[in-house]
C-alpha cells in the first residue's frame, strides 16, 4: 500500500529495535539476543498499544533484514484460536525448513496469544517442544494469567509498561515533523492525558485531529477524541462534593451535549480526577469503591444518565459526612 494511504501506526512503526520508543530494559535484552543470533520463547505480556507487536516485528526486521519473508509468521489468536490452527499452520511452518540467512531458526509470532483456547495452549507447548532447535515463538497477550503455565514456564517472560508522557511526547513530535503540524504543547499533554501510555491511541489521536487542522490545539484534541477537559471534569466533582448537586448536573449535561461523551467515559474521568483530589484517605477509598459499583451497573445495561446523576449525588453525600 502507498505511504500516503497508510494509518500513521503503520507509517510510522519502526523497522528497527533501535529507533523504538520506551521499554528500554526489554529492548536492550532483545538487541542482546540479535547480537548473539540466538533467543528463548518469549511470552510479551501487557495493556495493547504499548510496544509489543512493534518490538516483536522489530526484532525480526533486525535478525532476518533481507531474508523475513519465509522465516516469520505472524498469527493472531483472536482471529484463529482453536486447535487446529495449531495442529495446521503453527506446525507446518514450525517444521519447515528455514528460507536462508545467518539465523539457524525461524520465528513465529502469535499476537493475543490469551485468546488461544486450553486445548490450543496444550497443544502449541508441544509444539515448541518438538521443534524448540529450529523454530523460536513469541506470544503476545494483555493477561499472562490466562495463558497456561506449562507455556509460561517454557518462555522468557517480558512485561511491558505503559508508556510514560515524555515519550508519547517524542512521538508526537517526530510525527508531526514528518506530516509538517504545529502541535500545541497544551495539545501534546491533551493527547498523553487521553492515551494513557497507550502509543497506537495517541497516534490515531494526532491523525484524527490532523484531518482537521494542521494546527493541533487543545480543543481540536478532546472534541474528536470525545473526551472532556480534565479541568471541567474536575469541576462537576468538586462542585458535587462541596454540597451543590443541581450545579454538578447541569455542568453533567453540558458535558454529555458538548462532547457525546459515552457513560462509561465519563465514569473513567470522573475516577482519574477523584484519585487526583485532595480529600481525607477514607472519602477517597470510600468514593473509588463507589465509582466501581456504578462502573459495574453501566456494564449491565443500566440507565446512563440516572446512574451518573446517582454518583454525583453519592459524591455529594460524602462531601457533607463529618
Amino acid at each position: 500500500m502507498d505511504e500516503e494511504f497508510l494509518p500513521w501506526t503503520e507509517k510510522y512503526r519502526p523497522h528497527s529495535l533501535t529507533q523504538v520508543i520506551g521499554q528500554d530494559e526489554t529492548i536492550n535484552s532483545l538487541k542482546a539476543f540479535v547480537k548473539a543470533r540466538n533467543m528463548p520463547n518469549m511470552l510479551f505480556a501487557g495493556p495493547p498499544g504499548i510496544g509489543k507487536t512493534t518490538a516483536t516485528l522489530a526484532l525480526a526486521h533486525d535478525l532476518y533484514g533481507k531474508h523475513l519473508d519465509g522465516n516469520v509468521l505472524e498469527l493472531n489468536a483472536s482471529d484463529e484460536r482453536g486447535i487446529d490452527v495449531v495442529r495446521g499452520k503453527i506446525k507446518d511452518f514450525a517444521r519447515s525448513v528455514s528460507m536462508g540467512g545467518e539465523v539457524p531458526f525461524k520465528l513465529i509470532f502469535l499476537d493475543e496469544a490469551d485468546a488461544l483456547t486450553p486445548d490450543a495452549q496444550n497443544a502449541l507447548r508441544r509444539t515448541m517442544e518438538v521443534y524448540s532447535s529450529i523454530t523460536r515463538f513469541i506470544l503476545s497477550c494483555n493477561y499472562s494469567s490466562k495463558i497456561i503455565e506449562p507455556v509460561q514456564s517454557r518462555c522468557a517472560v517480558f512485561r511491558f509498561l505503559p508508556l510514560t508522557d515524555p515519550q508519547v511526547h517524542k512521538m508526537l513530535r517526530h510525527i508531526a515533523e514528518k506530516e509538517g503540524l504545529t502541535v500545541e504543547e497544551k495539545a501534546e499533554h491533551a493527547i498523553a492525558y487521553i492515551s494513557e501510555g497507550d502509543m497506537r491511541r495517541a497516534i490515531n489521536c494526532l491523525q484524527g485531529a490532523a484531518i482537521h487542522s494542521n494546527k493541533i490545539t487543545e480543543e481540536l484534541v478532546y472534541k474528536i477524541s470525545s473526551q472532556a477537559r480534565p479541568k471541567e471534569i474536575r469541576e462537576m466533582v468538586e462542585c458535587a462534593y462541596k454540597g451543590n448537586f443541581l450545579e454538578s448536573r447541569k455542568m453533567l449535561l453540558d458535558l454529555s451535549t458538548k462532547y457525546g461523551l459515552a457513560g462509561s467515559d465519563i465514569i473513567l474521568q470522573i475516577y482519574r480526577e477523584v484519585s487526583n483530589m485532595e480529600m481525607p484517605e477514607r472519602k477517597k477509598v470510600e468514593l473509588v469503591d463507589k465509582i466501581g459499583e456504578y462502573d459495574f451497573r453501566l456494564v449491565e445495561g443500566a440507565n446512563e444518565r440516572i446512574q451518573i446523576e446517582a454518583l454525583l449525588a453519592q459524591i455529594m453525600m460524602s462531601g457533607m459526612e463529618k
